[in-house]
């Protein structure tokens, strides 16, 4: 099965990313495919590579970034929630006139167009968060 995933409240403050990325894990190793995972409001801070959570804790981003880079997984990071959190990757920062980025490696921002086509293009989308 196809499954598209949406994740919409931030890490560390909310059980929704850390079901979420349990989900997909769960998903690929019983032979699910996941090709994108969306994060949507607060779930864009799962992005920042600046996050830096004590060393006996769980570091979400990395987890991410490990599973993008490990499974293909397309994490996707809306362009309109993450400005307004301040999250930007480098084009961004150029355009908006900022002298630095945050997003960290395995992440990429594009828009609401990719949320509609993976609703599409998967067999489920499944929600985490309020």
């Amino acid at each position: 099965m196809k499954i598209g995933v949406l994740v919409s409240e931030g890490p560390y403050t909310h059980q929704a990313v850390d079901s979420a990325y349990k989900f997909v894990t769960a998903a690929l190793a019983a032979g699910h495919e996941v090709p994108r995972v969306f994060f949507y409001h607060d779930g864009v801070n799962v992005a920042s590579r600046l996050s830096v959570p004590p060393q006996d804790e769980r570091h979400i981003q990395q987890n991410w970034t490990a599973l993008a880079k490990e499974h293909g997984v397309d994490l996707v990071v809306c362009i309109a929630a993450a400005q307004r959190r301040g999250m930007l990757d480098a084009n961004e920062a150029e355009r908006q006139g900022k002298d630095a980025n945050n997003l960290a490696e395995g992440f990429r921002i594009s828009g609401l167009g990719q949320l509609i086509e993976m609703g599409i293009q998967t067999d489920r989308l499944v929600t985490f968060g309020d």
